[in-house]
């Protein structure tokens, strides 16, 4: 007998649904994850943006010396 087959058993419905319910909570948060980390990225650059953008326009109106 394999490990395989020695420790198999059949499934309830009941823990089936449990096991299923885990398992698509895990995948919501990984992909709740990977979307907030895009998110900060892009806002990031957006502010990065901003600033060096703010940083020439005062530069240009002469508010900040070079």
């Amino acid at each position: 007998m394999s490990d395989e087959t020695r420790f198999s058993r059949d499934l309830s419905e009941a823990e089936i649904e449990v096991i299923a319910e885990r398992a698509a909570e895990k995948a919501l948060q990984k992909v709740y994850a990977e979307v907030g980390e895009s998110v900060l990225r892009k806002v990031a650059w957006l502010v990065g943006l901003v600033v060096v953008g703010l940083a020439l326009w005062l530069v240009g109106k002469g508010v900040i010396k070079p």
